[in-house]
């Protein structure tokens, strides 16, 4: 049976958040601004940066604001080139982490093609100084596909992070329409397989949009595939349109689906699925139990219950 669809052009009242604001949120943005770090809280606009902040996780998107890939769905800026690397980000990490007193934080970055090793050293440099200087810190990193380069996957990966997560974004029919050309539903699905195989102590996690015009199918179909890849975490959250150059919204997703798709996925065999109109990639009750799961000694789960 299927449920009602929603007329785009108008969102829901599940959809209706407030503004982030306060005297918090001001400073930790001037403290983000000072140092010329920016935050995919921010760049991708989302819902939840004024709670996720006040709560102690950030996501820090660093070499730079430029990204060279025009993926049809997200907010951040491209070009065909991005800007310099800076060598000091990441130290201004660190400080930024002590100063906004975050437990967890998920460093990401936009695509850097144009670097020779697509900025995988960079990112290793910023885990490292990360966990030297505040040991306790959990670090996720969302990474981009690295143009399916396993040597770039694993200097990342040899700079520890606890979580290593890579967004499948969309079912495979639609990604040529939603990612950028170079993006491939298999070659993201290769950086997480990789991952797990030859880090089986790290943990995986991925995440995908809905709303893009999908069916039930194939949500169910790529929630298997990921599995099979051996991600242990996974969140689903409702694409929205950043501005009128996006890709239009095709259906605001009701709470009740998206509860019927973390139930499959629960029954996939996921050890955490957050689900739901407003959970993004980085979603502060999934850190919560990641963070619980990590402290308590678990391990990460391979592809034996794919």
């Amino acid at each position: 049976m299927q449920l009602p669809a929603f007329t785009p052009q108008k969102k829901p009242s599940w959809l209706k958040v407030k503004v982030p604001g306060g005297e918090n949120y001001t400073r930790i943005k001037k403290t983000l601004r000072d140092r010329r770090l920016y935050t995919v809280c921010e760049e991708a606009h989302c819902p939840n940066v004024g709670e996720c902040w006040d709560g102690g996780t950030a996501t820090f998107m660093i070499m730079g604001d430029l990204c060279t890939r025009g993926c049809r769905f997200c907010a951040v800026k491209t070009a065909r080139q991005g800007i310099p690397l800076d060598f000091d980000e990441p130290k201004k990490v660190s400080e930024s982490i002590a100063i906004m007193d975050l437990s967890y934080v998920v460093i990401t970055s936009v695509n850097r093609d144009d670097l020779i090793d697509g900025g995988s050293s960079h990112f290793a440099n910023v885990i490292a100084q990360s966990k030297k200087d505040h040991p306790e810190l959990i670090v996720e990193v969302l990474t981009p596909d690295f143009m399916g380069q396993q040597d770039q996957m694993a200097t990342v990966a040899n700079a520890f992070p606890h979580v290593f997560a890579h967004n499948l974004e969309t079912v495979r029919r639609l990604t040529p329409k939603v990612r950028d050309p170079r993006a491939h539903y298999d070659q993201s699905l290769g950086v997480l397989k990789y991952v797990k195989e030859n880090f089986p102590h790290i943990f995986t996690k991925s995440s995908l949009m809905l709303g893009l015009g999908e069916r039930d199918d194939e949500v169910l179909e790529a929630m298997q595939d990921l599995r099979r890849a051996g991600v242990s975490f996974l969140t689903l959250g409702q694409y929205l349109r950043p501005t009128q150059k996006h890709l239009a919204v095709e259906e605001f997703v009701t709470p009740e689906k998206f509860n019927f798709f973390k139930q499959w996925g629960e029954t996939f065999g996921f050890d955490y699925v957050a689900a739901g109109p407003l959970v993004r990639s980085s979603y502060k009750a999934g850190e919560f139990f990641i963070k619980k799961r990590i402290k308590s000694g678990g391990t990460s789960h391979g592809m034996e219950n794919a």
